[in-house]
């Protein structure tokens, strides 16, 4: 056995499993791998990439031990949108940020392009077999049965929440500022916006007071912070190998009943979320029942849940994983969005004086029309704050990478030819059954050809240019960026984010001016399936942004 692997299998790792059925295991799908090879007529391998870092794990500890974006942005300068890159065993896998690719895989194909199961049984982990976990007829059916309550007229009728959820905020950190000798304090960002969003999501989801914002000994927000970074978040080289080569039965054995602390950690978080979950079902039916249905999304999902035929119903563990869904996914990507918001506008100081000269415009003119606060018509017609929003999101989208394998044999179209490391020039490329892909969401956002040659550099202001043609295929809901995904599987929440996020964002620029620290130069931007902020050295503790807050100044 070479020394590498012996070396590999002595290491202590996620799962807590048998080294030796790890290399069984490891034996069988080197084998597998070899047949699928000797059988099929299709191949990538043509396709210019990295040399492996090692036969085992090829590419894979580049790719998932490295900060979000950064292996995507190398392999685009060196090889371009299409890449080919290393699994396990030799196994030829694709990095794809080609827009006519991702258009193709997305949108035309639908369903052609199945989840990773490895990445299928994270999400199961985390949050039940609801709509992340869902695949083909499943998801379709989940998504038709949420739909009524992710709408624009309901996102919109949500406003006021995060607005009041933003006042809080205000108070809270004026109060910490009057305090304070000079007037300002330096402030976990990330742990306050993660507190607010999940009451945001709360109440406008469930119509329930989590009171995260109000005590910082909640039990069930401690539960949720750091949950990301402590599950996901830089994962040794044993772990990826297992979840690389283990069969999901395999994975799912390990996750139900391995002592290993951060799978602890998700198991605890989910018996939390389940039992909240419940009392909030009944409830809801309940209320339903009685003709006392509210507008939260839960109680819109309960009477759309109501229909007669078993198809277009969710099961009570399918309505269960829904809310953990909305519950991680919704208040952790949001959170997290907003902190990468305010990280630039900390950074870019004339940004953010510009964009606070835009909102206090807005509100004067709010009181002289006789309103009291920002409406979602308000939030939409703020043109500087979409600028400021649009490209945010386009330089440090929270899901940077999605993962899929081809369903059967295709064709990818291409914007780019591929010249192929044998010489030819292909316009389109036959890919294989079965071939794993990583779409580059965070690559795609900074495709030079779409967004421009200064695409890796904060600018708002590009999207006031007006080139006179449009550039690329439409991909993304929201000013073309993938940040949402696209196609069938646009992310259901996407309004209510925007709307959340722009929200709270004016909340905090109206009120207080925001600046750098020194801890900044050890900011990561941690990979754990959502990119997070965390400091060099301090991964552990979580999502960690360290900002000076002082109260902005009025005429």
């Amino acid at each position: 056995m070479p020394s590498a692997f012996s070396q590999l299998l002595d290491t202590p790792h996620l799962w807590g499993l048998d080294s030796r059925v790890a290399a069984l295991s490891g034996v069988v799908a080197f084998g597998l791998l070899w047949t699928y090879r000797r059988v099929t007529q299709v191949s990538v391998a043509c396709v210019p990439g990295p040399e492996p870092e090692s036969f085992i794990l090829g590419n894979l500890p580049e790719i998932f031990q490295s900060q979000a974006g950064v292996t995507d942005f190398k392999y685009q300068r060196l090889y371009g949108d299409v890449v080919r890159f290393k699994g396990a065993f030799g196994e030829d896998r694709l990095m794809i940020s080609d827009p006519k690719a991702l258009q193709y895989i997305f949108h035309t194909a639908g369903y052609g392009f199945l989840k990773w199961p490895e990445r299928t049984e994270i999400s199961r982990v985390l949050m039940g077999r609801g709509l992340l976990w869902a695949d083909g007829d499943i998801h379709k059916r989940q998504r038709k049965v949420m739909l009524p309550g992710f709408g624009a007229p309901e996102a919109r009728a949500f406003v006021p929440i995060f607005r009041r959820v933003g006042s809080e905020l205000t108070a809270q950190w004026s109060d910490i500022l009057a305090s304070s000798p000079d007037q300002s304090a330096v402030v976990n960002v990330a742990s306050w916006l993660s507190r607010s969003t999940m009451d945001s999501i709360g109440e406008a989801a469930f119509d329930y007071q989590f009171g995260a914002l109000a005590s910082k000994d909640n039990e069930f927000m401690k539960a949720y912070f750091g949950l990301m970074s402590d599950t996901l978040g830089s994962p040794p080289k044993s772990t990826i190998f297992m979840q690389t080569i283990l069969p999901v039965w395999a994975l799912q054995l390990m996750s139900k009943f391995s002592r290993a602390r951060n799978l602890v950690h998700a198991r605890h978080t989910a018996d939390l979320a389940d039992a909240v979950a419940r009392e909030l079902v009944d409830s809801k039916g309940e209320a339903l029942l009685q003709g006392k249905g509210n507008k939260d999304i839960l109680s819109l999902l309960v009477k759309a849940n109501t229909s007669e035929q078993a198809t277009h119903r969710l099961t009570e563990e399918e309505m269960l994983a829904q809310m953990r869904t909305i519950l991680l996914a919704g208040h952790e990507t949001s959170a997290t969005s907003l902190c990468w918001v305010l990280l630039e506008l900390a950074r870019n100081p004339d940004i953010q004086t510009k964009l606070r000269e835009e909102i206090r415009a807005t509100e004067r003119a709010i009181h002289a029309r006789g309103g009291s606060d920002f409406t979602a018509a308000d939030l939409d017609a703020m043109s500087y704050l979409g600028a400021v929003m649009k490209e945010s999101l386009r330089f440090h989208p929270a899901v940077y990478q999605n993962y899929r394998m081809a369903a059967h044999d295709d064709v990818l179209p291409l914007s780019t030819p591929i010249k192929t490391m044998d010489g030819r020039t292909l316009e389109k490329l036959p890919i294989p059954k079965g071939v794993k892909i990583i779409l580059s969401i965070a690559a795609y956002n900074r495709n030079v050809e779409v967004f421009g040659e200064d695409a890796h550099v904060y600018n708002p202001d590009r999207w006031f240019r007006d080139s006179g043609e449009k550039r690329g295929p439409t991909l993304g809901v929201y000013g073309n960026l993938l940040t949402f995904a696209g196609g069938v599987r646009t992310c259901i929440g996407w309004r209510f984010a925007l709307y959340e996020v722009l929200a709270l964002t004016v909340e905090i620029i109206n009120n207080f001016e925001l600046s750098v620290t020194p801890d900044i130069a050890r900011l990561r931007r941690e990979a754990c399936l959502v990119m997070i902020p965390t400091l060099e050295g301090e991964q552990l503790k979580g999502e960690n942004l360290p900002l000076r807050i002082t109260l902005a100044a009025r005429d």
